[in-house]
């Protein structure tokens, strides 16, 4: 039977046995040599919605306010919504830090999951007092930004807990007016 999408091909793969960051890159590099992991073959599908719950992970197309002003911003954002607002939301962009860090702080995030077996259904109780509180989490601080739900261009591509790390490896971020090493140096200087 053919898998449906670059999570499914990943998690086939692992066996659901937990695996090194360097297996989630060898993985996500032979993928992406096939062609398996571009944003238009990741943004379709059933997982698409245009409700948020703050605790789960998305993935979605951006236009911020304002962008001219802006030293730079990432129009495919990977967000853990944090706390709603009236006119949008607050979010942790996972995109703001290296891939190497985004394995480990999802590592240290597991322990806010809602449920000790992994479903669909899991996702993660955080708040700003437990990242500004917490030591093992203070690279988050680099990636806290605010969405503004009309400017918002997609519907939200939910990512069930089980593939938070293999999202988080996709090199999906795509910054504007600046390249991702460049945001990856700014944002050490907030938490390093």
């Amino acid at each position: 039977m053919a898998t449906k999408n670059v999570f499914d091909t990943i998690s086939v793969n692992s066996r659901d046995q937990q695996r090194s960051f360097r297996w989630y890159r060898d993985q996500i590099n032979n993928l992406t040599k096939k062609g398996q992991t571009s944003e238009s073959s990741i943004m379709r599908g059933s997982a698409l919605t245009t409700s948020l719950i703050p605790g789960n992970m998305y993935l979605f197309y951006y236009d911020p306010k304002h962008k001219d002003t802006l030293p730079y911003y990432d129009r495919l954002p990977l967000v853990l919504p944090f706390n709603k607002t009236d006119d949008g939301f607050y979010g942790l962009n996972l995109h703001y830090i290296p891939y190497m860090l985004r394995f480990k702080i999802l590592g240290a995030l597991s322990e806010y999951a809602t449920d000790e077996k992994i479903s669909e259904r899991t996702r993660i109780e955080i708040s700003w007092k437990i990242v500004d509180g917490s030591s093992k989490l203070e690279p988050l601080k680099a990636c806290v930004k605010r969405y503004l739900t009309n400017h918002i261009r997609s519907k939200f591509l939910k990512i069930n807990y089980s593939d938070w790390l293999t999202a988080s490896q996709l090199p999906l971020e795509r910054f504007e007016k600046a390249n991702k090493q460049k945001v990856w140096y700014d944002s050490r200087q907030k938490y390093g």
